[in-house]
């Protein structure tokens, strides 16, 4: 994919955008994934709140998700095959945010669980709905940036590739 960069400055500050946003969605999946890491029984519960498949499929699902997004924060910590990295993770984003609004257009009362156990919310407790969602549009703006530009300083893609950073991507 070729993007013509604009003049001025942009050639300079898109790589250092790039790592920000790299090292910046890579926190992010270390940290959801080591919150759920701990307790994957209470994971699964959270994906099964969502009502939106089988409980033993959503058992698996809510068990696995910690391992993936920790897998996808190495990798985008690292800076190894960023552009598929940064897809999967917009991929896994789409669906966290289709999934949220799913709960809010259908009225469920549940916490994400995002970031930790989730699941029903207790009586009395209101959901955060909008807020998770801008939250994650806005971790999928990263992603995207990403995927447009992979190339980013102090990584192994440009080590593996030797290539200097910043010039024209056509990968």
């Amino acid at each position: 994919m070729s993007v013509t960069a604009p003049p001025g400055r942009w050639p300079v500050v898109r790589p250092w955008l790039g790592t920000a946003a790299r090292l910046g969605l890579a926190a992010v999946w270390l940290v959801a994934g080591a919150s759920k890491v701990g307790d994957l029984a209470a994971s699964g519960r959270a994906v099964n709140a969502y009502q939106v498949m089988p409980y033993d499929v959503a058992t698996v699902i809510g068990a696995a998700l910690p391992f993936v997004e920790l897998a996808l924060g190495v990798l985008l910590l690292l800076g190894l095959a960023t552009r598929l990295v940064a897809g999967m993770s917009a991929a896994l984003l789409v669906v966290f945010i289709v999934g949220i609004a799913s709960a809010w257009a259908r009225g469920l009362a549940i916490d994400c669980g995002c970031f930790g156990s989730g699941g029903q919310l207790a009586e009395g407790q209101a959901p955060s709905y909008l807020p998770e969602i801008l939250r994650d549009l806005g971790f999928l703006v990263l992603a995207g940036f990403l995927l447009i530009w992979p190339r980013t300083p102090v990584s192994v893609d440009g080590w593996l590739t030797g290539e200097p950073v910043g010039e024209d991507e056509d990968e």
